[in-house]
């Protein structure tokens, strides 16, 4: 299974998340994709097999995802104070891949009803749905 984690700024989300799948041992192979270097870098530290920066690496990561984790900005062009091109929200949007988005609400997104969680809980809770659906085998 391909997990695609797509961070941007110092890569903080990105890295708690592939920490905490690595953690859990979860059978699939993460990629790391930053919209910057120092956001993959953090990622590859958390444990990633996988690295890449910049709007065509996510581009193409998206094509063939199975999972796409990260903050919820991601489908959104523009967020991530501008780090999200127009194409980097397409590719993430139009993937047929499931999504597992953080409501990071600090970039003009505000997903209401929803509890505001420190990064290491959201991180938990996605690699525990992570967990769920590799284990369901639910994927596109």
């Amino acid at each position: 299974m391909k997990v695609v984690v797509i961070d941007g700024q110092g890569g903080k989300l990105g890295k708690l998340i592939i920490e905490t799948i690595v953690e859990k041992k979860l059978a699939c192979d993460i990629y790391g994709i930053g919209t910057n270097t120092m956001a993959t870098g953090s990622m590859l530290k958390g444990g990633a097999q996988y690295g890449a920066t910049g709007e065509n690496a996510v581009v193409v990561a998206c094509r063939d995802a199975d999972v796409i984790m990260g903050p919820i900005g991601i489908i959104s062009a523009d967020s991530l104070l501008g780090e999200i091109t127009p194409a980097m929200a397409v590719a993430v949007g139009q993937s047929r891949a499931m999504k597992l988005l953080m409501p990071v609400s600090n970039c003009n997104n505000q997903v209401i009803g929803v509890a505001q969680l420190s990064m290491s809980e959201m991180a938990q809770k996605a690699a525990a749905r992570l967990e769920e659906i590799i284990q369901a085998g639910v994927c596109k």
